[in-house]
């Protein structure tokens, strides 16, 4: 009988979801982060339930053909990555697999997952960073958090990040130093400075410090050393956020110093984008995405697309200019304001309305208008990973759309969505059941990965639905 603390010697068969090993031992299955198929690995059992045990691998003891050493130095301990000691050809076959037993196993729908679009670049690829900051060790540190955790690993540099992440943390380093500043602890809700942002747009950086309630001190001379150790232009913004919550963000921003937004160009088109629109984050496998997702909408002048979760309205943009309208659908304010004038200098105002509100208020009626126009309507959902609401789907269904895009970066709940969508799930009671005997409504026409995320487990993927 398998039991915790104990340790064993296996042979991995299998890879699960969360890109960790697995194997079966007592008749339970045995997840082992860091592992690869084929190894034999001594491992420790840290935790049993009834069909599960969870375990960390204590050596090696046959390396598989495809393991590689990892380039970052708290690989491991940081939660950021998880598959640095994998070849990238096999993340990307691995990330593949993934998709096509998540539509397996929760929709009981078998797909064809094309080839993975590789990312052009395998490491510095990230345009955003968050680094929380807190207390380790009676000291303040800036790092990563721990997988499942909120225990901070420090760091002072990361390898899937740009080389400005190691000048930023630097920086922070110097300011934090020169004035004692604190960091945030979660158990007494106290401290200076609670997480640092980051997004670079063309070169340009919007920096966040995310605070409890008051301006930190030293700002000017965060501002002189930022100044000193930064090429490009930058903003520095102060976020205001007393609540205990893992949200980051507060509602209050203030501008301290530079630009409250900067411009971007995509596709011919051009963007604005400001402390709280939303992000791709890489953006050399952000523009074949997009690019993929117009070939497959293939507007044309009688064509209406809704472009749900649209943020700062790039996608409704490009979508717009060859159909007979667009309309997008966004909750935060900012990116709402920011896609409305993008629109404007575009000249793309009069083929482009922009909502603000839950895709779940609007979505519904927005379609049952169009339908009674008699408008030839295309969708493209890109919702957050938790996916769509059952109300979209819902409404989604009852409307008869004749061709839906779905842009997901979480394989789970995207299989359940378009098993909603199809017709081999449906919901009773509140509670997600397979259908045995039904007619599908849509027929996936393509299930095309792209690797938005290389050495993590994630994957983001674009499925089209036509009507059948």
């Amino acid at each position: 009988m398998i039991r915790k603390n104990d340790e064993y010697i296996g042979v991995i068969t299998d890879m699960g979801s969360e890109g960790e090993g697995v194997l079966k031992f007592d008749n339970l299955v045995v997840f082992l982060p860091f592992g690869l198929v084929g190894e034999k690995v001594r491992y420790k059992i840290l935790k049993v339930s009834s069909k599960f045990a969870y375990g960390k691998i204590l050596e090696v003891l046959t390396p598989a053909e495809n393991r590689i050493r990892p380039k970052c130095a708290v690989f491991e301990k940081c939660g950021g990555c998880q598959l640095q000691h994998l070849r990238y050809q096999n993340q990307l076959k691995l990330k593949e697999e993934n998709i096509e037993k998540c539509f397996s196993k929760i929709a009981d729908l078998k797909v064809e997952v094309k080839p993975a679009v590789k990312s052009g670049l395998e490491f510095g690829y990230r345009n955003k960073l968050q680094l929380p900051v807190g207390i380790v060790n009676g000291k303040t540190e800036i790092g990563f958090y721990a997988e499942n955790s909120h225990r901070i690993i420090p760091i002072d540099d990361c390898p899937i990040n740009p080389d400005w992440t190691k000048t930023i943390i630097s920086c922070f380093k110097k300011y934090i130093l020169d004035f004692n500043i604190v960091g945030y602890d979660e158990i007494t809700h106290s401290g200076d400075l609670r997480e640092i942002t980051v997004k670079e747009i063309e070169g340009n950086l919007i920096i966040t410090l995310v605070v409890l309630d008051k301006k930190p001190k030293g700002i000017d001379s965060l501002i002189e050393i930022l100044s000193s150790k930064l090429k490009g232009e930058f903003s520095l913004y102060i976020n205001y956020n007393s609540k205990k919550s893992n949200v980051i963000y507060g509602n209050d921003f203030e501008l301290v110093y530079g630009k409250p937004h900067y411009i971007a160009e995509a596709f011919g088109i051009k963007y604005k984008i400001g402390v709280r629109s939303f992000m791709q984050v890489n953006n050399d496998v952000c523009l074949k995405l997009y690019s993929t997702v117009r070939d497959l909408v293939d507007a044309d002048l009688h064509t209406t697309v809704v472009d749900a979760y649209s943020g700062a309205g790039l996608m409704t943009a490009l979508l717009s200019v060859k159909a007979k309208n667009a309309y997008g659908i966004e909750i935060i304010e900012e990116a709402v304001k920011n896609a409305n004038e993008l629109a404007l200098i575009n000249g793309l105002s009069d083929k482009i309305v922009n909502y603000c509100g839950k895709c779940e208020d609007i979505l519904p009626n927005l379609i049952k208008e169009e339908r009674a126009k008699g408008s030839k309507l295309c969708l493209v959902l890109d919702p957050p990973r938790k996916g769509c609401d059952l109300t979209v789907i819902d409404s989604i269904i009852k409307s008869g759309i004749e061709k839906i895009v779905y842009v997901s970066c979480k394989p789970s709940t995207l299989a359940r969505d378009i098993g909603l969508l199809v017709g081999s799930l449906k919901c009773e009671d509140g509670q997600i059941r397979k259908v045995k005997d039904y007619t599908p409504r849509y027929e996936l026409t393509c299930v095309k990965p792209f690797d938005m995320f290389p050495q993590t487990k994630h994957i983001e993927t674009v499925v089209c639905l036509t009507r059948k």
